[in-house]
């Protein structure tokens, strides 16, 4: 049984350094990068990069690990995207748009400072602990050879807790009987996230397949007629984060309070720097 205590530090440490391995999904050197390996500019690098560690998978698999996309949208770019560039290439672009992304963003004193390679050796113990089983997506990532350089070992660490976690999550949504597009409805309906339209454009859900969801999940009790959410659909997205917190804390039972904390405190701080410089687009994520 894992302590509670410890399931509450897994939430908050993803909270504090889930950016920190997101924005390499919004920073302009993505297309660059991306493009320069041999992929068509937009979304086809996205669905490529973080697929690649799985090989030359097809759409099912990444609509399966990714799990909120309109499975349409994948099909545009998996597996054409394979046919353009090898998982090889494209993850050797992915790992020069974490490089550039974060020496621009956080600059070289940070690069260079104690600081980050106190974060990436906290953040790397727990990523080391995790286990594969059950987690498609992060075993994939999970076999990749660590980097050298200090910052990318951070960005590495945290993608895999990411990865960890969202496996784990999946697994809780399953659970709940919500499908890809009533996940996405329902953790925007929270206030959290992702703003509705850009949820929609982002994950391609038309109105109306957005509004066909808000019906369903409104004829279960779990939004209203106005597409909130009822206090029976709070209490289900909140039960489905704390399901997810206790399913992502195993890694942190080894790893003392002090240091974990350690970790939240550096992971807010460099939040705030990448989100001041400019890492995320406005009109995206609910403030």
């Amino acid at each position: 049984m894992i302590d509670s205590d410890v399931i509450t530090r897994a939430g908050r440490v993803f909270r504090a350094t889930n950016s920190l391995h997101s924005l390499v999904y919004f920073v302009p050197e993505g297309d660059e990068e991306y493009v320069a390996a041999g992929l068509r500019p937009g979304r086809m690098g996205y669905f490529a990069s973080r697929a690649a560690p799985m090989g030359a998978v097809g759409p099912g698999t990444v609509t399966a690990t990714f799990y909120n996309f309109n499975p349409e949208l994948v099909a545009r770019h998996i597996p054409r995207a394979w046919t353009l560039a090898t998982p090889e290439r494209v993850l050797a672009a992915r790992w020069r748009v974490a490089d550039r992304g974060l020496r621009r963003l956080l600059g070289p004193e940070i690069i260079g400072s104690a600081d980050l390679k106190r974060a990436a050796e906290i953040a790397r113990r727990a990523a080391l602990a995790c286990g594969i089983e059950g987690r498609p997506l992060f075993a994939g990532h999970a076999g990749l050879e660590w980097p050298q350089e200090t910052h990318l070992v951070f960005w590495h660490a945290v993608t895999l807790l990411r990865e960890h976690r969202g496996d784990g999550h999946i697994t809780a949504l399953v659970r709940a009987e919500l499908s890809g597009i009533e996940a996405i409805v329902t953790h925007t309906a929270t206030g959290r996230g992702f703003l509705t339209d850009a949820a929609k454009a982002l994950r391609m859900w038309s109105d109306g397949q957005w509004a066909a969801a808000q019906a369903g999940l409104a004829g279960r009790g779990i939004l209203d007629a106005e597409g909130n959410l009822t206090a029976a659909g709070s209490a289900l997205r909140a039960e489905l984060e704390d399901e997810t917190d206790r399913l992502s804390a195993a890694p942190w039972r080894g790893i003392d309070a002090d240091s974990v904390d350690e970790l939240i405190s550096l992971g807010k701080t460099l939040t705030r720097r990448v989100v001041d410089r400019g890492a995320f687009p406005p009109k995206v994520f609910a403030t």
